[in-house]
């Protein structure tokens, strides 16, 4: 049995996703390392893969979409040596299927284009989606299928480390919602704060986004945190855990 290993490779955390054709088989959640090798990474993907009765040599394609270079290396690396074919990595000279209506198309990350192309064949245009990874990303679909641009906004994760980086007083708390906004001790204070305060956020961009499109767009979210904070933001319809994987499998299949 062969197969698609999609790689989605974040500055905090690596996404996996193996497809049997479009079937979804397995999703897995790795910390970034930025200095790990090709041959460390084989062993942790030999690993997750026998857990579908898989091995790196039966896997007919190794799909990278990347922010991280180094990593972008290793997994490059990796395809050569052990899969003996080189990686699919989304980049220059890549087909997307995706128009980049922006300023600098080049600067447009490959979880951005994954993103759009997955999104607009899943929901239609226009669209929205919210993807809470390492930054949170707005990333603006058109109705036909064009990547409008968007908004980063700094991560809940990090923006909570570095308030109690900086805090000495202050104590890490569970990144979920209290129940009530007034806080009657520091925990339920910091969490008010953080989660409450990250969905004020939220809502204030996508209200600002809706208003400069011309029809009332779907807002998908997605990314490790969207169950968290979705349920509590307004606006946001669908949380699809699995979008940045389907887009970089749809982008591999445009390329076959």
């Amino acid at each position: 049995m062969g197969g698609i290993l999609a790689i989605d490779v974040g500055n905090t955390n690596i996404v996996l996703g193996v497809y049997e054709g479009a079937k979804l088989l397995r999703t897995w959640r790795l910390a970034t390392v930025h200095d790990r090798t090709e041959d460390e990474l084989a062993v942790s993907l030999d690993a997750l893969l026998s857990q579908e009765d898989l091995a790196l040599s039966e896997l007919d394609a190794l799909v990278v979409g990347s922010v991280v270079p180094p990593l972008t290396l290793a997994f490059t690396r990796l395809a050569e040596r052990y899969l003996e074919r080189p990686a699919f990595v989304i980049g220059p000279g890549v087909k997307t299927g995706v128009r980049l209506r922006v300023d600098n198309p080049s600067e447009v990350g490959a979880d951005r284009i994954a993103n759009t192309l997955a999104a607009h064949r899943r929901y239609g245009g226009p669209a929205v989606i919210v993807d809470f990874g390492t930054t949170t990303n707005f990333d603006v679909v058109s109705g036909e299928g064009d990547f409008l641009g968007g908004s980063f906004a700094p991560g809940l994760e990090i923006s909570a480390e570095s308030l109690f980086g900086r805090a000495s007083r202050l104590f890490r708390v569970p990144l979920v919602p209290p129940a009530a906004a007034i806080g009657k001790n520091t925990a339920d204070c910091l969490r008010s704060g953080i989660v409450f305060g990250y969905v004020g956020l939220i809502e204030g961009l996508l209200a600002r986004i809706v208003a400069e499109l011309p029809a009332k767009p779907r807002v998908i979210a997605t990314g490790g945190l969207a169950t968290t904070i979705a349920p509590l933001a307004k606006g946001i319809e669908k949380v699809d855990d699995d979008l940045t994987l389907e887009g970089l499998r749809m982008l591999y299949e445009l390329n076959a």
